[in-house]
């Protein structure tokens, strides 16, 4: 797990927490993909990961408001150095000529990644609070999954296509030194 939370012992506060955090965690990095990138308009890399900010902020605040309601404010146990990883894709994952495609994809393998930690988190999970949210988490992540499954298969041929370095030259000679 790409936890280090005892799961078989967390509170419901602390699975909200939880929660919020693995969609806070992946919005940062879908912030960091989207700056590095940019956006060239729209269907490109960066605009997919755009996107993806948008839906796991909508994600994190209405998981943070149940929370808040629950709980008050009550200082959070749960911190972002209890998880690494589990819905955010890795940082080495993304390039800077990625296609759209690309980017989907690995947005598909992020929201897989999520279900499969919250799947996997049933078997540790006692309390039937926390057993029905993240149960409710994993319908959550699978519903995603097969958001993103249909906006690939709709894709343009076009999405496929990596941009391409506008200053190669392939006919240029290659320099030895930097000198003059």
């Amino acid at each position: 797990m790409s936890t280090r939370i005892d799961l078989s012992r967390i509170s419901l506060m602390d699975a909200l927490d939880l929660a919020a955090l693995i969609e806070l965690e992946a919005v940062k990095r879908y912030t960091e993909f989207a700056e590095t990138l940019g956006t060239r308009g729209g269907g490109d890399a960066g605009s997919v990961f755009q996107s993806m900010v948008v839906n796991e902020n909508k994600h994190c605040e209405e998981i943070a408001a149940r929370r808040l309601a629950l709980f008050g404010d009550t200082p959070p146990r749960v911190t972002i150095d209890d998880i690494f990883d589990v819905e955010a894709p890795s940082s080495g994952d993304v390039r800077w000529n990625m296609s759209a495609l690309k980017a989907y994809q690995l947005a598909l393998y992020s929201e897989q990644k999520a279900f499969a930690f919250y799947d996997e988190a049933l078997d540790h999970v006692d309390q039937p609070e926390v057993r029905t949210l993240f149960e409710e988490l994993r319908d959550e992540e699978s519903e995603h999954v097969r958001m993103l499954v249909d906006i690939i298969a709709k894709l343009p041929p076009s999405a496929e296509f990596e941009l391409e370095d506008e200053d190669y030259d392939p006919n240029r000679p290659v320099r030895d030194s930097f000198e003059a």
